[in-house]
């Protein structure tokens, strides 16, 4: 059973905000983020809200995709809590369009933040894990990358990335004490489904779950899995 300090990226709502809540129960340290502030604040208090006993919290925003802003959050982090033990990249945005049609920089910002911030929070994140032999890290992904969608290409592959980049950092850290893993919703009831032709076919709470297991109680043995949750 692994436990100490936890840190959940795009924490503001949806999956991320349940991720928290859900760890929140365990009692574990916790540092979150995400871009809008208040957003963090409504968060920090239904943490706080769902913890089973007072915990340390630290709310930071934080935008993944900038080097700059991730490395003060690891500052912060360090000096505030210590050394992260649970690392949950959850940050994600979407973008609609042809591909064809979508402007270049739009296309560019979805595989900044999806995929480009997870590599950022996890390389300031590694080291001290590294140091340990110890830690969790673990991705959230999408069906999108398993599978291709219509108008999501760069949500696609920034997913599909995010896949691969789970199995390879795996391998890499599989003599290490560190566990990578990934999970793979389909239709979450959240904010990111608003507008698409999905019908959601289940909740953030679901989600968070299944990360809880990877997080807590997973076996250290289980490592490189891309976890296909349905609903």
């Amino acid at each position: 059973m692994t436990s100490g300090v936890a840190l959940v990226t795009g924490a503001g709502r949806g999956i991320g905000r349940a991720i928290a809540c859900t760890l929140a129960q365990t009692g574990v340290a916790m540092a979150i983020c995400a871009r809008t502030q208040c957003q963090l604040d409504e968060s920090a208090s239904a943490i706080r809200a769902a913890a089973a006993r007072p915990i340390e919290l630290l709310a930071h925003r934080c935008d993944i995709s900038s080097p700059e802003e991730v490395a003060q959050l690891a500052k912060q982090v360090r000096e505030q809590l210590g050394v992260v033990r649970i690392l949950i990249n959850n940050a994600g945005i979407v973008a609609r369009g042809r591909l064809d049609e979508q402007p270049i920089e739009s296309w560019r910002q979805v595989v900044d933040v999806n995929l480009f911030g997870t590599y950022l929070v996890t390389r300031a994140f590694l080291p001290p894990m590294r140091a340990a032999k110890a830690g969790r890290i673990i991705n959230i992904a999408s069906i999108s990358g398993r599978q291709g969608t219509a108008q999501l290409t760069a949500y696609c592959a920034a997913k599909h990335g995010l896949v691969g980049m789970t199995r390879a950092l795996a391998e890499e850290l599989r003599d290490e004490g560190i566990q990578v893993n990934a999970v793979c919703p389909g239709s979450v009831d959240t904010e990111m489904l608003v507008g698409t032709s999905f019908s959601p076919a289940m909740n953030a709470e679901d989600v968070a779950q299944v990360v809880r297991f990877l997080a807590i109680e997973a076996p250290d043995a289980m490592t490189g899995a891309c976890l296909d949750v349905f609903g």
